[in-house]
């Protein structure tokens, strides 16, 4: 193994026979792949089978963590995870913060795989190198964040890292996610996976060193980034995401009435100025976190009064615009009854805002929602639609199931449902930056804007791209896919990676001064080779060209009103990105890597 950045070891739990092995790391994996989504591919390609389903026994979750991963540097706070979705249908890898991935590797462990089930609801306890199961049946229909209370109380320890899930995820809601401490793997259903191995929660303490090659380099290293983050960063300590809301709207990309049209005019209203002004409670951080982006929101009056929660810029996206809400005292209470129940607030919000508009244009009746005046713009109705999804009553039963389940049961509703591969869209609409579009089509989970490709600093921020060309948008969709997922797997923030010359063009220092390893040259490689290794599961799982195409509403609809009224991203457009996109990755034209580019990477080795 190299000389730092790794423990080593690999932790297997087995929930059916409540018991544990410790696996080796291999150096060669870490060669090719290096950590965090890299392994935590590999492992699901190795272990989980087309055939295999979300809630069967023999489905696995896969927790990695990366190399830089509770080393002292700033934000090494993430891991990842890999499992079948149960929202889509297929692979799913998802990035987390918060303090657990740094005490996992604290423990001596660079991964963490659940696999079987357990006979009645279990907790898992991780101290270091020592595992125990416990009984967490008392522990039934608590929120996420009393379970994580419970597992503290448990180990007896403050500082420490803990995941849980819902009462929602309980109720195998499709869209469940896994908390962990103030953050989440909030996409495509991890909690009811979690849920189907009546494992309730996990918590772990860690005391070991993290071994480095350098430590007087990470220290040097350390302060320059701290440096450069208090500079280029004082817009995510004093506002966090929430900063994007406004420009994304003037802009005309916020998906307005389920996406409908792309400019709120309510924006002024749940702007990230109107959050610092009149809800912030205070910042938080993640683990050697010196931005401290998080925001904690309270509201002080009004019907939602005592309301409290942690407010991204793609929560109040869905939860506020996307159903017609300007209330953010409204939009915070219902992000906190999202995070109490465990569900995603971004597949939540479209759900929501389906069904405003079903019941709109009269597909939706009172009877089917209980009572709820399902109209855009009702603070009430949003509020009341999160309950009948968490707890499966009238529609939000099928709304539980996901838009993947929805259209199963009501094709004829698919000119209304936003989503890709059955992920629902993120708070962007694709209309009004094309490179978006090819994002949502060509992420490994689905309509993501992180896996797929976050384009918006390359087309509305900076300018560098005209966001409503065509030419070009395949290579730097790519391009952006490939540096997030080497990010995804060094175990850091993306909000700092710049700090850390972790780019476009990136440089070796610091993963040399933690590992001894020079990975200049391989960084680009390495995402390179795990897109393409996450696109043989996709692909060996069913996908191919047309499971990459849009929604009819981005491509047919012209956008009614608004900055961009008039655009539309037609069929033949996008098809043409497409093809640009599947030459430069060296895939076939119905998207599947060729055997050069099989070879190129080195796949038939790792398979």
């Amino acid at each position: 193994m190299l000389k730092g950045g790794y423990m080593g070891k690999v932790l297997r739990v087995n929930l059916t026979k409540k018991d544990y092995s410790v696996e080796d790391l291999k150096e060669s994996e870490v060669l090719k792949l290096m950590g965090g989504r890299g392994l935590a591919a590999k492992r699901y390609y190795e272990e989980i089978g087309p055939a295999v389903k979300p809630f069967d026994q023999e489905n696995k979750i896969f927790f990695f963590t990366g190399p830089l991963t509770g080393v002292r540097l700033p934000s090494t706070t993430k891991f990842q995870l890999s499992t079948k979705s149960p929202e889509t249908g297929m692979y799913l890898c998802s990035n987390c913060g918060g303090d657990f991935g740094p005490h996992l590797k604290m423990s001596g462990f660079d991964g963490l795989i659940i696999e079987g089930q357990a006979s009645a609801w279990t907790s898992l306890l991780i101290r270091d190198n020592k595992v125990s199961f416990g009984d967490a049946g008392s522990w039934q229909g608590l929120t996420t964040d009393k379970t994580q209370e419970e597992l503290k109380k448990v180990i007896g320890e403050k500082r420490v890292g803990v995941m849980s899930i819902g009462p929602a995820a309980e109720k195998l809601v499709r869209i469940s996610c896994i908390n962990v401490d103030s953050r989440a793997f909030g996409r495509g259903g991890a909690g009811a996976v979690m849920a189907s191995k009546k494992l309730k929660g996990i918590v772990v303490k860690g005391t070991g060193k993290i071994p480095v090659a350098d430590q007087a380099k990470i220290d040097e290293i350390r302060k320059a980034a701290i440096t450069n983050l208090k500079e280029t960063r004082a817009n995510h300590t004093k506002f966090g995401t929430p900063q994007y809301i406004e420009v994304i709207n003037e802009l005309g990309c916020m998906p307005t009435r389920n996406f409908q049209t792309t400019y709120f005019e309510g924006t002024p209203k749940v702007d990230a100025h109107t959050m610092y002004d009149q809800y912030l409670e205070k910042n938080y951080a993640c683990y050697m976190c010196p931005v401290a982006c998080g925001k904690i929101n309270v509201v002080k009056e009004g019907p939602f009064a005592g309301a409290r929660a942690r407010t991204e810029f793609e929560s109040i996206g869905l939860l506020g615009p996307d159903c017609g809400i300007d209330d953010f005292g409204a939009i915070v209470y219902a992000n906190q009854l999202c995070d109490e129940y465990g569900i995603d607030t971004m597949s939540t919000g479209n759900a929501v805002a389906l069904t405003m508009e079903l019941y709109e244009k009269g597909l939706v009746s009172k009877e089917d929602t209980g009572g709820i005046e399902a109209r855009f713009g009702n603070p009430q109705a949003l509020i009341g639609i999160i309950r009948l999804i968490a707890e499966r009553h009238g529609i939000g039963n099928l709304l539980a199931e996901g838009m993947a389940g929805v259209l199963k049961k009501k094709p004829e509703w698919s000119p209304y449902i936003l989503s890709v591969k059955g992920l629902p869209f993120a708070a962007y609409d694709p209309r009004g930056f094309y490179g978006n579009a090819l994002t949502y089509g060509t992420s490994s989970r689905g309509a993501c804007h992180n896996v797929g490709g976050w384009t918006i600093r390359d087309e509305l921020i900076s300018g560098k791209y005209d966001r409503f060309a065509t030419e070009g948008k395949g290579k730097l969709v790519k391009t952006i896919q490939d540096n997030r997922a080497y990010v995804d797997s060094l175990g850091i923030c993306t909000v700092v990676r710049s700090s850390m010359n972790f780019g476009d063009n990136p440089t070796g220092e610091v993963m040399t001064a933690v590992t001894g390893h020079d990975f200049t040259p391989r960084l680009l490689e390495i995402g390179e080779r795990i897109y393409t290794l996450e696109r043989l599961i996709l692909n060996r799982e069913g996908i191919r060209r047309k499971n990459d195409r849009l929604p009819k509403r981005t491509v047919e609809e012209a956008v009614p009103s608004g900055p961009i009224k008039g655009r539309t991203l037609s069929s033949e457009m996008y098809e043409g990105m497409l093809d640009e996109y599947y030459r430069s990755r060296g895939w076939d034209p119905d998207g599947v890597p060729t055997e050069e580019s099989i070879e190129k990477f080195g796949l038939k080795e790792l398979m």
